[in-house]
C-alpha cells in the first residue's frame, strides 16, 4: 500500500514540475527578444565610448599628429606591442629634430592596459571602439598607425626668420665685445707687468701650421674665428710677458 502510494505521489510531483518548466518555456515565446542582431544591426549598434578596441593615433583636421617620436609609450608598454621607428631632420634654423618615421602596433599582442595613452606627454594616442578586428591571418593584426603621408617641415615666416637672423648677429657681436675685451684685459696685463724702463712694442702673431688651419676651419664663421683669433692673442700676449720678465732667457 505504501508503494502505491508513493508511486503516484512521485508522479504527480513529475507532473507540477513538467508544467513548472512549460510554464516558463511558454512565457519566452512572448518575451520582447533582447538579443543583438548582428551583423544586420552594425550602422545602428552603440559601442561604449570607453571601450577600448584598438589603438590609434590622433589626426586633425589638417592630417598632422602630435607625436613627437619621444618613445615614451615604447618603454612603458608592458609586452612590447609598440615598436617606433624614427630619425633625426634638420630645421631650418639649423637645429636637430626627432621626427617619426613608422608607428608599428601588434593588436594581438595588445593587454589593453592603456599605459601608453597615460603616458604620452603629448595626448597623440587613443583606443578606439570598434570592436570589428577580426582577422583571418596574424599578421595583418600589426598595424602601421601613421597611415598618412608624411609632410615636410614647415617653413618659417618673415618674423621668424628675422628674429632668427637678428639673434644670430647679435650673439655675433657679442662674441666679438667678449673677444676684444679679453684681448684688451691681457694686453694691459702686459703693459703692467713689464719693466718700466722697457716698453717694447707689441710682438705680431706668429702663426704656426697648427694656427693656420685652426683659422682656415672656422672660415666663414665669424663667431668661431673671433674666438679662435682671440685665443692666438691672449697666447700670444703670455709669450711676450714672460719675455719681459725674462729678457735674458732664450726661447
Amino acid at each position: 500500500m505504501g508503494s502505491f502510494k508513493d508511486y503516484f505521489s512521485s508522479l504527480g510531483s513529475g507532473f507540477l514540475s513538467l508544467v513548472k518548466g512549460m510554464s516558463v518555456t511558454g512565457k519566452e515565446f512572448v518575451t520582447p527578444k533582447i538579443t543583438e542582431k548582428y551583423p544586420e544591426n552594425r550602422e545602428t549598434h552603440h559601442i561604449p565610448q570607453r571601450f577600448r578596441a584598438c589603438l590609434e593615433l590622433i589626426y586633425d583636421k589638417d592630417g598632422n599628429h602630435r607625436c613627437i617620436a619621444c618613445g615614451t609609450c615604447e618603454r612603458v608598454c608592458p609586452n612590447g606591442t609598440i615598436s617606433l621607428e624614427t630619425k633625426m631632420v634638420d630645421t631650418w634654423d639649423g637645429k636637430k629634430k626627432k621626427k617619426l618615421v613608422r608607428y608599428g602596433y601588434d593588436l594581438g599582442s595588445c593587454t589593453f592596459c592603456q599605459l601608453c595613452v597615460v603616458n604620452c606627454p603629448t595626448d597623440a594616442l587613443t583606443f578606439s571602439n570598434d570592436f570589428e578586428q577580426a582577422v583571418f591571418t596574424r599578421s595583418k593584426l600589426v598595424k602601421k598607425l601613421n597611415y598618412l603621408p608624411d609632410k615636410p617641415e614647415p617653413e618659417p615666416t618673415p618674423e621668424q626668420r628675422a628674429k632668427f637672423e637678428a639673434e644670430k648677429a647679435a650673439k655675433i657681436e657679442a662674441a666679438k665685445a667678449a673677444a676684444a675685451a679679453k684681448a684688451a684685459a691681457a694686453k694691459e696685463t702686459t703693459s703692467s707687468a713689464a719693466p718700466a724702463t722697457a716698453s717694447p712694442a707689441a710682438p705680431a702673431i706668429e702663426l704656426d701650421e697648427k694656427a693656420k688651419k685652426a683659422l682656415a676651419a672656422c672660415k666663414g664663421d665669424p663667431e668661431k674665428e673671433a674666438k679662435v683669433r682671440a685665443a692666438l692673442e691672449k697666447a700670444a700676449a703670455l709669450k711676450a710677458a714672460k719675455a719681459a720678465q725674462n729678457p735674458t732667457t732664450e726661447k
